[in-house]
């Protein structure tokens, strides 16, 4: 066997034995969770890096986690961590995306381990920390800085959060995954030898950055724009993006997007970053073993001040997962001009939260993804940057003062073409004893869009008893009170029926 053979076969060895450390990193955090939110719909993140920071494996977990992890280890890197330090941070505007999503960085053998995870509550003016309506962070929970974690560290801040028990209890688990990637690093460093393992990562990230820059150079040079709307209470905020191709680099520009606002669509830079990428890896080699070299041929810009590059105190608990969903559309929108792309998918996450002083529950709901240009969209999926589940209605109603009446397809609400959009779903919970309910979506006003001719899919609607809801909105509820969630269809793809539908 040649020895470039022998090389290639290690590397992919050593590159397998990595991204399976950040998966069991993902295990153990599901498996010693407490809350529902990460131990029933995962909605948590682990990555490895190396000591540059720069990430060389992730799991296949949430992508607007994961692409914005990088920011978070280069503010932590910037406080000189020691082999046994583990920090804390949530900032948006020091690596974090919105306050609820708490990250770990710690030391390791070969550089750094990293998780985030979707904590059920972070303090801040409402049960579980993502308000309809807040206007500064503040509003949104406590705000974490890179802090060193230690015992009374955790004490402090579980203490200024909601249900600290429950809390302290993720905490744990998220400290368990840290060791777990500390000893398995270890262990893989003594077999492999330190030295191999490093040159390995190097090798990884170099890979993969090659990859997509061969991909990008395949694609068509130019420059195409794309425009989108965001569904705020005093009107639609307008998002601009232009991309451009030029041999092996990308650019994404987003002057001309509006202005920060004043509630809780503002999205910090890093989350706009971490929707940029995802939209890069679909184009390109979306199979591809992540790593931050996927990453490098990418340029982003946003005007500082920006709906997309918000500064301090805004809010922005819906910019990571509303805003980032529609800057995934309005990017898809400019490069659908040049390539073949699906039609639009539902664009939201539908956040769903329940709370008063002794629980708070949080979901995220699926829907309709588009019609792609040979095939059908799926039904009741999460579209672009989630990747969650449903929380069971066995463990929900086991743990929660909540009844699922409801949770079927919505059939009929993906639009028509030569290929249908998916349909989205229908959930119903009942409210069992009094609490507050805090809705973010989107798609309510404006339906998402067919392409080539597709019809476009039904817009979303959010029902209190019968009566609507508007796209944000929260307010109390009694006892017995009933939430109908109606999520939006995809677009459809192309003009006409194919012979079966007709």
């Amino acid at each position: 066997m040649a020895a470039h053979e022998n090389v290639n076969i290690e590397l992919q060895v050593l590159g397998s034995a990595l991204r399976s450390i950040a998966e069991e990193m993902g295990a153990v955090l599901v498996g010693s969770s407490f809350s529902a939110n990460i131990k029933e719909r995962r909605d948590c993140s682990a990555a490895l890096f190396d000591e540059s920071g720069r990430m060389i494996a992730q799991a296949e977990h949430i992508p607007v986690h994961l692409g914005a992890m990088p920011d978070a280890v280069a503010a932590v890197m910037r406080h000189d961590p020691a082999r046994d330090d583990v920090f804390v941070l949530n900032d948006p505007y020091a690596g974090g995306t919105h306050l609820p999503d708490v990250t770990l960085v710690s030391r390791t053998e070969t550089g750094f381990a990293v998780t985030r995870a979707h904590h059920a509550d972070v303090g801040g003016a409402e049960p579980g920390s993502m308000p309809a309506g807040s206007r500064t962070l503040a509003d949104e929970g406590v705000v974490i800085p890179p802090t060193r974690l230690d015992d009374d560290v955790l004490a402090d801040l579980v203490a200024r959060m909601r249900n600290p028990e429950e809390r302290r209890g993720d905490f744990r688990a998220q400290l368990a995954a840290h060791r777990l990637a500390e000893r398995r690093l270890w262990e893989l460093c003594e077999r492999r030898g330190r030295n191999r393992v490093i040159a390995a990562m190097n090798e990884l990230y170099a890979y993969s950055e090659r990859i997509v820059r061969a991909a990008l150079s395949r694609l068509p040079d130019g420059r195409f724009e794309g425009v989108d709307v965001l569904e705020a209470a005093e009107g639609d905020l307008v998002l601009r993006a232009a991309v451009t191709i030029a041999g092996d680099e990308i650019a994404l520009d987003f002057e001309g997007t509006a202005a920060q606002h004043d509630g809780n669509l503002n999205c910090p830079l890093s989350v706009t970053r971490s929707a940029c990428y995802f939209v890069v890896r679909c184009l390109t080699a979306p199979d591809l073993p992540s790593s931050g070299g996927a990453f490098a041929p990418v340029t982003v810009r946003a005007p500082v001040g920006s709906l997309l590059n918000a500064q301090p105190p805004a809010a922005v608990a819906a910019g990571n997962v509303e805003t980032s969903c529609r800057i995934v559309d309005c990017l898809f929108d400019a490069l659908g001009t040049a390539l073949p792309v699906a039609a639009q998918g539902q664009g939201t996450m539908n956040n769903l939260t329940f709370g008063n002083e002794r629980f708070t529950y949080y979901e995220t709901l699926g829907g309709g993804q588009g019609a792609c240009p040979d095939a059908d969209g799926p039904s009741a999926v999460h579209v672009t940057l989630s990747n969650t589940l449903t929380t069971p209605a066995e463990a929900l109603e086991l743990a929660y003062p909540l009844r699922v009446e409801r949770h079927s397809l919505r059939l009929g609400s993906g639009g028509a073409g030569r290929f249908r959009g998916g349909d989205g779903v229908v959930r119903e919970l009942r409210a069992l004893e009094p609490c507050r309910l805090s809705v973010i979506s989107e798609r309510r006003r404006h339906s998402p869009r067919g392409a080539h001719g597709g019809e476009s899919g039904a817009p979303g609607h959010n029902l209190l008893n019968g009566e609507e809801l508007p796209a944000k909105a929260t307010c109390d509820l009694a006892a017995g009170d009933l939430v109908r969630i109606e999520t939006p269809g995809g677009g459809g793809y192309g003009k006409g029926l194919r012979r079966s539908d007709a």
